[in-house]
């Protein structure tokens, strides 16, 4: 069962989305399952061909706060502290059109926000029901709460990293030579579950050439003696909340002292990344700390990605750390920082933990040893 997340922090994230709508001249949210919904409400839902979407207004707007759902999935939503929520519970049946129903609730908005996974099934059903009205999404809304962690979600986010650490601290079970990489990761995915995760949300095992290719999952290649090998793993912990983290093995045998030399400036740049993490510092300037001892030393052309990417409720989301993103950091913010160097053909190897900024600085969330591990 999904751990109940405090109704008053609900109220107040709540409270925050209406604000902030306010904020951005947006009368209206629309919110359908997903992590969106279950940073608001505490569930994700499901997303059918059924309707169901949380009608949230911005504060000064007369229509009230309602969650339309289909009759017979309201159950799961019972649950829910909607009373005091001050959220109205307004169910439909089949035959009846729950997006004209939601138009009826919408108070006669200007602008309406659409949450930015809704299904275009019914984003097209949504602009029919509200013809003359702006719509645009809900995403700038929502994300100026979500890439602010509270004290709640870095909580989980910091048991997250512990969880996947452990399995970190596992692989020389599993990473050995004369196994192939869809072995390793069958056994890494069971632990990752083992760990205390609901599911493995992905697992990379990039061993020799394969390890040169960022987002290569698995294969049947088998690991050799003096592979490196790139490990990348996460998933959710029961209350939705991701870990991610990515070691580099040597598996074997030792590994050439060009590997150990290129490598050694992979650590630096990590760390230096790391390190400039605080308050009032830009995005891109995390971006830039990782990226200039790497170009430095020869391999600027070899790092061929971000530095990292923001994470919670999903693996992927605000704040992003890439050149060009002058967003100022902020206490709560959290996000990956995890450059990498990817020789084609041969070998590569990457670097990564999550980070949460703090009030004077920056917080690793995740302890394994950095260096280049011999298994």
């Amino acid at each position: 069962m999904t751990p109940a997340v405090p109704t008053a922090l609900l109220a107040e994230r709540i409270r925050r989305a209406g604000e902030v709508a306010a904020t951005q001249d947006t009368d209206l949210l629309l919110v359908t399952p997903g992590p969106d919904l279950r940073y608001l409400l505490g569930v994700s839902g499901e997303s059918h061909e059924r309707l169901t979407c949380l009608v949230l207004p911005a504060a000064g707007h007369r229509a009230p706060p309602a969650l339309v759902v289909p009759r017979l999935e309201a159950p799961g939503f019972a649950g829910l502290p909607l009373d005091e929520l001050g959220i109205d519970v307004v169910t439909w049946v089949d035959g009846e059109d729950p997006h004209l129903l939601v138009s009826d609730l919408g108070g006669g908005p200007s602008r309406v926000g659409l949450a930015d996974a809704m299904p275009a099934a019914h984003v097209l059903p949504l602009r029919a029901a509200f013809p003359d009205v702006e719509q645009v999404l809900a995403g700038p809304v929502l994300r100026e709460l979500r890439m602010r962690k509270d004290a709640a979600e870095v909580a989980e986010l910091r048991a997250a990293g512990a969880a996947i650490d452990r399995v970190h601290a596992r692989m020389g079970e599993f990473l050995k030579p004369g196994r192939t990489e869809a072995q390793v990761a069958a056994d890494i995915a069971e632990a990752i579950v083992a760990e205390g995760h609901t599911e493995a949300a992905f697992v990379i095992v990039g061993s020799g050439a394969n390890g040169a290719s960022p987002h290569h999952d698995v294969s049947d290649r088998v690991i050799g003696s003096g592979d490196v090998v790139v490990i990348d793993i996460g998933g959710p912990l029961e209350s939705g909340y991701n870990s991610d983290s990515t070691r580099t093995y040597a598996v074997g045998a030792e590994p050439p002292a060009a590997v150990r030399a290129a490598y050694a400036v992979l650590q630096d740049a990590q760390d230096r990344a790391v390190r400039a993490v605080r308050p009032g510092v830009t995005a891109e300037q995390v971006d830039a700390a990782a990226r200039e001892p790497i170009t430095a030393a020869g391999l600027g052309e070899r790092f061929v990605h971000r530095t990292g990417h923001g994470i919670g409720l999903e693996v992927h989301e605000e704040p992003y750390i890439v050149a060009g993103n002058a967003l100022a950091l902020e206490q709560g913010m959290a996000f990956s920082v995890e450059p990498g160097v990817y020789f084609d053909g041969e070998w590569g190897s990457r670097i990564e933990d999550i980070v949460v900024v703090t009030e004077d600085g920056y917080e690793r969330l995740n302890k394994r040893p950095r260096d280049l591990v011999v298994l």
